[in-house]
């Protein structure tokens, strides 16, 4: 299982440095030893057990002209009978970026979202309908994140298999020392399995629209004042390890698509490749 494994990551990480080297020589000498070094971080984390859980490690290079660097995910899903708790964690390694005069190559910035749908009624004609709570929030090394509350209500749709399912929330959002013309998010997030009718195939994702005043930069330099904010990562994960006994692996990325998201002003698309196990 272990040396598949290492074969796997092997080819991933020799089609990382084919792009590099016809591009740039130099930045793919620091992403390689990030990428080599996560992916032990990643293996040394490795069950024994081949039973597929919820919860999952991403390891993703995001090849957007302003990022370029590495993030580690940690995310979880659990349901039981009172509802469900999600959460995910991203480690941003980019303290290099921020700071180029530092030798450290570390993480510039954590964000962490953590939530509850609270569910009493899972046998009554309102199963679909939940209660939600919600924490955000995060540091950079340049600035922190404020912390956000989020409750409301989330809508759940979903097939007879459970294979494809969509979460729709309504939520009042309020931000830590930050101006918001209307206090909310509304919030989509979709699993699809086996799409296509291709086993293994997953595609997933989430999209966020809310509103909150913040300052941003256009391509021009000028600041800007915009009052809402659009994220969403829709991903694509194709399972490669089900061809050869080690079923956590999959092979895939995502694209983070924004409009007004962090100081960054319009519309911006950042596609990302990488590697996922599932525990």
């Amino acid at each position: 299982m272990f040396a598949v494994f290492f074969n796997s990551v092997s080819y991933f990480i020799f089609s990382f440095k084919s792009y590099f080297k016809l591009h740039h020589q130099k930045q793919e000498n620091i992403v390689m030893k990030k990428l080599k070094s996560l992916l032990l971080m990643a293996l040394a984390l490795l069950p024994a057990s081949k039973t597929l859980a919820q919860t999952n490690a991403q390891i993703l290079y995001d090849f957007g002209n302003d990022r370029k660097y590495v993030t580690l995910t940690l995310e979880m899903f659990k349901q039981d009978k009172w509802g469900s708790t999600y959460f995910f964690v991203d480690h941003d390694f980019n303290y290099d970026k921020m700071d180029p005069n530092s030798p450290n190559v570390a993480q510039g910035g954590t964000y962490t979202e953590i939530s509850r749908a609270l569910n009493f009624w899972q046998n009554s004609s309102m199963k679909n309908w939940s209660l939600h709570v919600e924490y955000n929030g995060g540091i950079t090394k340049n600035y922190p994140i404020n912390n956000a509350w989020l409750f409301g209500v989330e809508y759940l749709i979903h097939d007879a298999t459970y294979k494809n399912t969509l979460n729709l929330d309504v939520l009042y959002k309020t931000i830590r020392k930050t101006d918001q013309n209307v206090p909310m998010q509304l919030t989509a997030v979709w699993t699809c399995n086996d799409l296509f009718g291709v086993k293994g195939l997953k595609f997933d994702g989430f999209a966020d629209f809310w509103w909150e005043t913040h300052g941003t930069v256009d391509g021009d330099g000028k600041a800007k004042t915009r009052h809402t904010v659009f994220i969403t990562e829709p991903q694509l994960w194709y399972n490669v390890g089900q061809h050869f006994g080690c079923e956590n692996l999959s092979l895939g990325g995502e694209v983070e698509i924004t409009n007004n998201f962090g100081s960054t002003d319009g519309a911006k698309v950042r596609p990302c490749l990488g590697v996922k196990w599932d525990f």
